[in-house]
């Protein structure tokens, strides 16, 4: 038996640590000792000789590698798309608690391995390639975010130069030009992603669903729209929570630790900050979510933990009506909490 082949009933466990540049990449056959390594770099060529190293083997590739944003989704599209690889693309926080078990040194190899290690220890849950509309759709969405938030920067900057004397005209002139220009961008990239979502029945009808909740309009619809359309359909809604950062972590021990619940954040960033502002509309205009918010005031819940909460709850109505294919009602997601329609004068 040659040294790259495998009985054909093996598996290949790979691990893969993505690097803006360089992929650093360790495989070790089912039932063998020690591991391979080699470096590629992250580009498409690149991905073409990781393929080809990998074909040698002659054997069933299951890769694991962690979820890196852009660096990470080429080589996973790439490794997707050939016979005979499957990809699972990790959560980084819950890779590093099982590889801090395992190495002392933090290095590029000591994580392929650490990752090839995981990939033959632990489950392997297949990663679901999401259809080319989600990805066009994740990523102008992404975009809209940052240049939102730069908009947001320029208005405080332009604000803090209008207080000031001291300012000349040329600077709050340039200031403004930029805001406009930024605003010119964001309006045409709306358009764009409108264009993406209506070439997609499934992404219209889901939007469609999105903008009947109270609190969420068509900009922040399109925001949760990317980051929510490419799950994995056979996901939980638990696993939608822990997805997003918003599950409730607990520091409970004996009678001397008690330390106060927070929010995880080890999920989707994006996902957290696009829920937001839904959430603080849902709570002034949305009549149940409003009450919730008002019950958890009452049991002595700080504005911020009352706003995370109907994030939360947020998160489980979408869940729902995409499965169900069924309109937003606050009275199923809010069984318990009688709304008295208030009466209207004469």
């Amino acid at each position: 038996m040659s040294k790259r082949t495998v009985p054909c009933c093996a598996v290949l466990h790979c691990g893969i640590d993505v690097g803006k540049a360089t992929l650093a990449v360790a495989v070790q056959p089912e039932g063998g000792h020690g591991f391979e390594q080699c470096e590629f770099a992250n580009s498409s060529s690149g991905h073409k000789k990781l393929l080809a190293w990998l074909g040698k083997w002659k054997a069933p590739v299951r890769v694991s590698l962690e979820a890196t944003g852009p660096y990470s989704l080429d080589v996973a599209l790439a490794l997707d798309a050939a016979e005979g690889i499957a990809v699972a693309v990790l959560n980084p926080h819950r890779f590093h608690r099982f590889a801090e078990t395992l190495r002392r040194s933090k290095t590029d190899a000591a994580d392929a391995v650490a990752l090839a290690e995981y990939n033959r220890r632990m489950e392997f849950v297949a990663w679901v390639r999401p259809s080319e509309s989600v990805l066009e759709l994740r990523a102008i969405s992404r975009h809209i975010a940052t240049l939102t938030e730069d908009h947001a920067r320029l208005k405080n900057r332009l604000h803090a130069a209008r207080s000031s004397a001291a300012t000349p005209r040329c600077v709050l002139d340039d200031l403004r030009r930029s805001m406009a220009g930024l605003q010119k961008r964001l309006v045409r990239l709306r358009r764009e992603a409108m264009a993406a979502i209506g070439k997609d029945a499934g992404l219209q009808r889901k939007f469609e669903h999105l903008t009947g909740i109270t609190g969420i309009g068509e900009v922040s619809a399109v925001q949760l729209l990317g980051e929510l359309a490419g799950l994995d359909p056979e996901m939980t809604v638990r696993q939608w929570v822990a997805f997003s950062g918003l599950d409730p972590v607990h520091q409970v021990s004996g009678t001397s630790v008690h330390k106060p619940s927070r929010i995880s954040r080890r999920g989707n960033r994006h996902l957290r900050r696009a829920l937001y502002m839904p959430a603080l509309s849902a709570s002034r205009f949305d009549p149940h979510m409003k009450a919730f918010y008002n019950q958890l005031l009452t049991r002595h819940k700080t504005k911020m933990q009352a706003i995370t909460a109907i994030a939360r709850k947020l998160l489980h109505a979408i869940f729902g009506i995409f499965k169900n294919g069924t309109p937003y009602n606050g009275a199923k997601l809010f069984p318990e909490i009688n709304i008295v329609p208030t009466s209207t004068p004469c």
